[in-house]
This record gives structure tokens, sequence and C-alpha cells, in this order.
């Protein structure tokens, strides 16, 4: 069942047709659908809503039936029975000859996992264990060019920056791998295990530094403060992961670097200390 919310966003109802780990801290999920043939999307850093059930339900539980009024319903539902929601980015997308979205990926950072399950957070923990006929609901774009695009740098761009930790590493190689030949990249990744580096292939003109966490201390920001950039007049940046080191990276490409804030985008996707539910309402 799906029913429309506010426009071009809708809600889709998804199967696990397959998983793939992809290192130690993360997995690959594909997810297909009836009706996932409405799903459009440009790509890039797509961002989607998650609704992921409970141990023991069959699928996750949100009142579609209320129509607009689903999200006061699914907020008034008890906590061990309202589906849990995260926020995702979308990683790709697959066609049939008809040009109609068949099945989407979305990579899962397996925050906690390995560290005891009551370290890891209710959806690493869905990921960890999903197979396939497991059933989620998606809130996700029905047209292709939408808001939930962030990553947007001007026509006149002549240097494209990209740092992001594991959370942000789908959106930040999706948009790699959208980049036409010819593309200026310089991009920093850092993730916690050297079993996450990833084989990105991609046309632009792209220098990719990998950063392996030590003792779980972020290194991004003192790399991108010691790196030398490329001479550029109109440089734009994309800056994704926890919001403390979002934070400091904006701070340094506008305030240090003098580029123009208007062309510094930055997401913080989680924050240190905090549940997704915190973070939101810290926010």
């Amino acid at each position: 069942m799906t029913t429309a919310v506010a426009a071009p966003f809708r809600f889709f109802s998804l199967q696990v047709v397959r998983t793939r780990r992809l290192g130690p801290s993360l997995v690959r999920v594909s997810f297909a659908g009836p009706d996932l043939h409405a799903f459009h999307s440009d790509g890039r850093d797509q961002s989607l809503s998650l609704f992921l059930p409970h141990p023991g339900q069959e699928e996750p539980a949100v009142p579609l039936e209320l129509g607009d009024g689903w999200w006061q319903g699914w907020r008034e539902l008890p906590d061990d029975v309202r589906a849990v929601m995260r926020s995702y980015t979308l990683r790709s997308l697959r066609r049939d000859a008809l040009g109609h979205t068949v099945e989407i990926d979305i990579d899962f950072a397996l925050h906690g996992i390995g560290h005891g399950t009551a370290a890891a957070g209710p959806a690493s923990r869905w990921a960890a264990r999903a197979t396939a006929g497991d059933r989620v609901l998606l809130l996700g774009p029905a047209v292709a060019d939408n808001r939930a695009i962030r990553f947007r740098p001007p026509a006149d761009t002549d240097l494209v920056v990209l740092c992001a930790d594991e959370t942000a590493l789908p959106a930040a190689t999706a948009i790699l791998e959208s980049l036409p030949a010819g593309t200026r990249v310089r991009a920093w990744f850092e993730v916690p295990h050297a079993g996450d580096i990833q084989d990105v292939r991609t046309a632009a003109d792209a220098e990719i530094t990998w950063l392996v966490r030590r003792d779980g201390s972020p290194m991004a920001v003192d790399a991108v403060r010691a790196a030398r950039l490329p001479q550029a007049a109109r440089p734009y940046a994309w800056l994704a992961g926890e919001s403390g080191q979002v934070k400091a990276l904006r701070r340094h490409f506008v305030g240090e670097r003098g580029v123009d804030r208007r062309c510094v985008t930055f997401v913080g996707y989680w924050r240190q200390g905090m549940s997704e539910e915190q973070f939101r309402t810290s926010e």
C-alpha cells in the first residue's frame, strides 16, 4: 500500500532482494518493489527516509491509512511498535529497458556491530541481519530533481572538494560516479578500517585520499588543513558526516581558505554521542 505525501515524495513498499558486505563497517542492501517504477531520482546525494520493523514484526508499523495524517499517527504509536525511521542516501538504482526503476541500493554503516548488540543502533542491527524478503517502507522521490538532493555546484565550478566519513561515503561515491570527464576533484574519505576502502570508478579527474581512523579519532579536519589544493578560481566544497567534524571543515574552507560560503554545502548526518532522534531534536 502506498500513499501520497508532500510532493514530490511518496511511500514505497519494498523488500530486500540481496545483501553484500562491502567491508567491516559497511553493508549494501538491494531493494525492489511492485511500485518502484514510480521512483525517480537524479542520484548524487539523494536523501531518503527508511522505515524499519522491530524484531518480531513482519513489516514496519506506519499508519498509511491516515493519508496526510500518517506522521502524527506514527508519532503516537508506542515506542516498541512504531517503525524505526532513519535517514539514508541513495547509493545507486537500476532501470529496465523502458527506463523504470526496478532496484535501488542503500549502503548502511554498521555502527557498533562487533562491539556487542547494545552498542549498535536499531538500523545497524537490522542491516547486519537483513535477508531476502524482509519488508521495509521507503519515503522517497517521485520527481528526479527534488529538494532532497543537496550536491549542486555552480555551473562555473572549476574544482570540486568532497569530504565524507563512512556514513556519507555512499553519497560521496555516488557523486563521484556522476561527475563528467574533466571535472577536477579532490576528495578525503575517512573510514574505521582499511577493509572499508572502496574502488571508486569515475570519469572525473579525481584525487582521492583515504583516511583510516586510528583509535577512533577523526582525522579529516587535520588532513584537509595540511593539504595543498589545486589552484581554483571557483571551488565548490561538499562536506558530510559527523556534525561536529563537518562544521569544523566548513569553518576551515570559509574562514581559512576563503571559499565563498555560498559554495560550501555541509550536511551533518549524525552527531557523536547522540541517537538520530536526539540529533534531529537538537538541530
